[in-house]
């Protein structure tokens, strides 16, 4: 396996810590917290709806209409502007893991480049990594709003390989989702799962090139990989 020469990572959960959503989510919900991870995963599922029927909404719109849907069937009468609030606001100021200011600074030293790829749209992710001090750590961001296809169409990677002038070999996909990990592998990018809390690998499919828990893990693996070569 070659030396990756770009690092693309996920943003939301990858970088950036949800747990502001998790509060202003459960409190739109009658305090359900708990029902944090299905709202996500309906998000992530009409996402694909729309990319396998060829139709087209933002993230931030696609979350809204989830909320409303989960607090339907909760039993909670939510509106699409009390419901926008909850998500928007808390979404644009996520911190970031502890871990991943370091692990940046670390990577890019050693000489990678590094770019994002997220669902979400480009004034976004421009908005949550000025709010989280991460803009300059990273060469381009780039939004799937630019080919209207969610992750984790092929044409969501090829874009960034497209635009980079880079073979798929030569770059690492960094996630802390198994479905975006698939994607990636599938158009022949190298990967890496961080497992996050309450994030596992899919079995069906074949295990990451790296598993780690951090960005400090990861570093010092791709140190370790590159080191006889040097």
């Amino acid at each position: 396996m070659a030396k990756p020469q770009v690092i693309i990572f996920d943003v939301n959960e990858t970088l950036l810590d949800l747990a502001p959503l998790k509060t202003s989510v459960g409190k739109v919900l009658g305090g359900r917290e708990d029902l944090l991870p299905l709202w996500f995963s309906t998000m992530l599922h009409y996402s694909l709806v729309e990319t396998l029927t060829g139709d087209y909404h933002s993230f931030g719109e696609i979350g809204t209409s989830a909320l409303m849907m989960v607090a339907e069937i909760q039993g909670v009468d939510l509106g699409y502007e009390d419901a926008k609030a909850a998500i928007v606001t808390p979404l644009r100021t996520l911190p970031p893991h502890p871990d991943v200011v370091a692990g940046l600074k670390a990577l890019k030293s050693d000489g990678y480049r590094i770019v994002s790829l997220t669902n979400s749209s480009a004034v976004g992710v421009e908005t949550q990594f000025k709010n989280a001090g991460l803009t300059d750590l990273f060469e381009k961001r780039y939004s799937v709003e630019s080919v209207k296809k969610f992750k984790p169409h092929p044409d969501t990677y090829r874009m960034v390989l497209n635009d980079l002038g880079v073979k798929a070999e030569e770059v690492l996909m960094v996630a802390a989702h198994a479905w975006d990990l698939t994607g990636a592998k599938n158009v022949g990018l190298q990967t890496a799962f961080v497992a996050r809390p309450g994030m596992t690998l899919y079995p069906n499919v074949a295990r990451p090139d790296f598993v780690v828990n951090n960005l400090s893990e990861l570093v010092n693996i791709l140190r370790e990989a590159a080191s006889p070569l040097e």
